[in-house]
């Protein structure tokens, strides 16, 4: 019985490291704008008879959809957050900010995570299957996969890596949509612009925060031959170009009632856009060139509350 239960210990341990290690809990940072997404999509009227009959039930809401759409997100940034800490251990080992890492202490090993790695892709590719009849989120599944974990390597060539995982983050909603509308999306492309609209909200307010975040490693990316905005332009320039983003943000959304008048949002959503721009200004002021210590609260804590703060203004709206 003893050894049972230090089994039982030593696999509950490897877990609770397993869910450090990708940050588990920064999933709410893309699952809020994956289920705006879905609740526009469960609401905005669809033109069914343009389907065939045998497709028409797909659209409407399903609650295996909504468990479909959990589980891809969990399942899909948890492949994409393991991949990245696999492909970046050699670099993790000598930044001071991240040496303690769960691969780089020996807290978890190689082998171990990849095999998580593969079973949490395989878990997103599954759970595709609750939203059939609907096969598109099937036939996305892998290139989605690999748009994702191909972020890892972006530092290496590119200083628009910020944007990669912004365009990443962005497949949430219009993935999302896809899951739910895509047959109306195959005959009418048009009907996807709500979710392409947030999902470029998505992509400007990520790249944004994400430049903020690497200003920690501005140095040492630029001494190791890693490219980010911030080792390229300087510090300054990337928080200036960090703030055109979010304002960037703000206008998308913004204008989003004006180029979808089908969406019935109201002054609700107005007010929840000017809160959004006025905790973004806030996490603006957080930080400053010669300051770097309240990054981590910018970073967490703000872009936490944008974005479960916006999903329930919006689904507050839509409902109501």
């Amino acid at each position: 019985m003893g050894q049972l239960n230090r089994k039982q210990e030593t696999m509950w341990d490897t877990i609770t490291k397993l869910l450090e290690m990708i940050r588990f809990s920064h999933t709410l940072f893309a699952l809020p704008f994956a289920m705006l997404a879905a609740v526009m999509a469960w609401t905005v009227p669809a033109d069914a008879t343009r389907l065939p009959t045998e497709m028409r039930s797909v659209l409407g809401f399903r609650w295996q959809e909504l468990w479909g759409l959990l589980l891809c997100m969990v399942f899909a940034r948890s492949a994409a957050m393991a991949f990245n800490r696999l492909v970046d251990r050699d670099v993790d080992a000598g930044n001071p900010r991240t040496k303690r890492r769960h691969l780089v202490t020996g807290e978890l090993g190689v082998a171990g995570v990849t095999v998580f790695t593969l079973v949490m892709a395989g878990g997103f590719v599954t759970s595709t299957l609750l939203f059939l009849p609907n096969r598109w989120p099937l036939y996305l599944s892998i290139p989605v996969l690999a748009v994702l974990c191909l972020y890892s390597w972006t530092k290496r060539f590119t200083s628009l890596s910020h944007f990669w995982l912004g365009g990443s983050l962005m497949l949430a909603p219009v993935c999302a949509w896809i899951a739910l509308r895509g047959p109306l999306v195959a005959v009418q492309p048009a009907d996807i612009l709500p979710a392409v609209l947030v999902g470029v909200a998505v992509l400007l307010w990520v790249a944004g925060f994400d430049m903020i975040y690497s200003c920690q490693d501005a140095d040492f990316d630029r001494e190791h031959g890693l490219f980010s905005i911030p080792s390229r332009i300087g510090i300054a320039g990337a928080l200036r170009l960090a703030a055109a983003c979010h304002g960037g943000m703000i206008v998308v959304l913004a204008g989003l009632p004006w180029f979808c008048p089908q969406l019935p949002l109201s002054w609700l959503y107005g007010l929840g856009i000017t809160a959004v721009a006025g905790l973004l200004v806030y996490e603006h002021r957080l930080v400053r060139p010669d300051d770097m210590d309240r990054v981590n609260v910018a970073f967490f804590n703000v872009n936490a509350i944008v974005s479960l703060g916006l999903w329930i203004v919006v689904t507050v709206d839509l409902l109501l």
